[in-house]
C-alpha cells in the first residue's frame, strides 16, 4: 500500500472514531496500518542515514551507513 493510501486511511478511520466510534475490525485495521506507516518512516530515515557521510577534520570522508548501517537496532 503506498504511503499516501495509508495515511488517507488512518485519517478516515481516526475522523470516523471521532464521529461515531469504531469497530473491533476497525480498530484492528487502524493499529495495523499504523504500525506499518511507523515502519516504513523508521525505513526511510534509516536509508537516508546510511547515505550519509561526514568529513573530519583531518580531511577524511567517513561513510556513516558502512560504519554504522548494518548494527541491529535497538529496541
Amino acid at each position: 500500500m503506498k504511503v499516501e493510501d495509508l495515511i488517507n486511511r488512518i485519517n478516515e478511520l481516526y475522523h470516523k472514531s471521532q464521529k461515531e466510534g469504531l469497530t473491533d475490525e476497525e480498530k484492528k485495521e487502524q493499529a495495523k496500518l499504523r504500525a506499518e506507516y511507523i515502519a516504513n518512516v523508521r525505513n526511510n530515515l534509516r536509508s537516508q542515514l546510511d547515505n550519509v557521510s561526514i568529513q573530519n577534520p583531518d580531511g577524511s570522508i567517513v561513510n556513516l551507513g558502512e560504519k554504522f548501517g548494518n548494527k541491529t537496532p535497538k529496541s
